[in-house]
């Protein structure tokens, strides 16, 4: 029984770290631009922007603000809003 709880939680934490924090892949596609062509930009790895776009993990905020920059953007408009 308590490995049941145990397995529930870890599920619940798993669904909780991907839910979408960022906007990036949204807004790469409403401006007509490729991760490859941000990754570029940015000098990052493809595989390391792509991850951001699919919200596996998020960049840090200093990458945020320079993403922000190259494609012309507020940061807020690059993260989530519940009350959208």
């Amino acid at each position: 029984m308590v490995s049941n709880k145990v397995n529930i939680f870890a599920r619940d934490a798993i669904n909780m770290s991907k839910k979408a924090i960022n906007r990036l892949k949204v807004v790469l596609v409403e401006k007509n631009i490729s991760s490859k062509w941000l990754a570029e930009k940015l000098d990052k790895n493809e595989a390391t922007v792509s991850r951001w776009c699919t919200n596996d993990v998020q960049p840090p905020l200093t990458t945020l603000v320079k993403i922000a920059e190259v494609l012309n953007v507020s940061v807020t408009e690059l993260l989530n809003d519940k009350q959208r």
